[in-house]
C-alpha cells in the first residue's frame, strides 16, 4: 500500500466521523454551546473544514474551495473570507452559526473531493517537497497532510462530544 492510499484512506474516515457527528442534529443542537466559552458542533466542523480546504490547497497550489465554490456565500459568517477559526475568541466562536447540518456536511464534501483528487495525483517523492519554511526544520508535504489529519481527527472527536453533551441535555 502506497502513503496516498493511506491517506485517502485516513481522510475517507474523516469525512464519515462529520457526517456521524452532524446528521439528523437541528440547528439549535448544532451551534449549541455547553459552556460560554466552549465550541458548538457547528463551529468544530467549520473549523476543521476550514482547516484542511486552506492548508491543502496552499499545498496543492489549488484555490480554496471556501472561495471557488462561494461557501464563503452560503454560509454569510460575519468573518473576514480566508478566517479558519485560528485563535478565535468566544465571541467569534459565536458568529458561526449555521441553519442545517447539510451546510456544513455540503462544505466538507466539497473540500474532501477536493483533498482526494490532490492526494491520487501524488507520487512518492512528492511527500518530501518542502511546502512551509516557516518552521525549523520546514514543513514537508507529507508531513502537513498528517498535521491536517491529525487536527481533524481532534475536532471530529470534539464535535462527537459536543453532541452527545447537547443531546443529553
Amino acid at each position: 500500500m502506497h502513503a496516498k492510499d493511506i491517506l485517502i484512506d485516513a481522510y475517507s474516515r474523516i469525512q464519515e466521523e462529520v457526517h456521524a457527528a452532524v446528521g439528523g442534529l437541528p440547528p439549535d443542537a448544532l451551534n449549541a454551546r455547553p459552556s460560554d466559552d466552549a465550541n458548538s458542533v457547528s463551529w468544530l466542523v467549520w473549523h476543521l473544514t476550514r482547516v484542511q480546504d486552506d492548508h491543502v490547497a496552499d499545498a496543492a497550489g489549488l484555490e480554496q474551495v471556501w472561495l471557488t465554490q462561494d461557501w464563503e456565500k452560503r454560509f454569510g459568517l460575519d468573518l473576514p473570507r480566508r478566517d479558519t477559526g485560528y485563535g478565535h475568541s468566544s465571541a467569534k466562536v459565536a458568529k458561526v452559526r449555521v441553519d442545517s447540518g447539510d451546510l456544513l456536511t455540503g462544505y466538507y464534501d466539497a473540500v474532501h473531493e477536493q483533498t482526494l483528487e490532490f492526494l491520487r495525483g501524488l507520487a512518492a517523492k512528492d511527500f518530501e517537497r518542502i511546502v512551509d519554511e516557516r518552521w525549523d526544520p520546514a514543513v514537508t508535504l507529507g508531513v502537513r497532510l498528517v498535521s491536517v489529519l491529525s487536527d481533524d481527527l481532534q475536532h471530529v472527536g470534539q464535535a462527537a462530544y459536543v453532541r452527545g453533551l447537547v443531546q443529553r441535555a
